[in-house]
């Protein structure tokens, strides 16, 4: 695994970075995205989701568990695991999407499914530095390095 620190002065900046990533989605990627309440995971998905071209409204599926953002070439599906002790039947859900070359999976709140989560996946640690600063640690394998390669440090 490799990794990138990169530091955010703002939640336009951590846009701009997940903007990159986002630009560079092929599908079949999971992303999991690790923060605290607050922290930047929908501001992050935002910016994915515009990267990837969706004109979709990006909101936290907290209450839902689960949203789909659609572009020309793929689908991002948004899970937030927040709420639930036991993913239950969403668990089945994710397993089904993964792997399929047309569907982007990011998970918040992983833990519940993490022996779910393919071991290549990109983990995205966002953590609050300051009122609006975000510390942003990419973990990737080095097949998805092609994520990275467009985030201008």
């Amino acid at each position: 695994m490799k990794t990138l620190q990169l530091h955010s002065k703002s939640a336009e900046q951590t846009e701009q970075y997940a903007q990159a990533l986002g630009s560079n989605l092929r599908g079949g990627e999971v992303i999991e995205l690790v923060s605290d309440l607050g922290g930047g995971k929908t501001t992050f998905t935002r910016g994915l989701a515009a990267g990837a071209d969706s004109s979709d409204v990006v909101a936290s599926p907290t209450f839902t568990v689960s949203k789909v953002y659609k572009t020309d070439k793929l689908e991002i599906h948004h899970f937030d695991f927040y709420r639930l002790a036991d993913a239950g039947l969403i668990a089945h859900e994710l397993q089904d999407l993964l792997g399929d070359p047309s569907v982007v999976i990011v998970v918040e709140w992983g833990g519940v499914v993490e022996h779910v989560l393919p071991e290549d996946k990109v983990t995205i640690e966002i953590t609050r530095t300051g009122e609006v600063t975000r510390g942003i640690t990419i973990t990737y394998p080095e097949n998805r390095h092609y994520l990275i390669d467009a985030i201008n440090v």
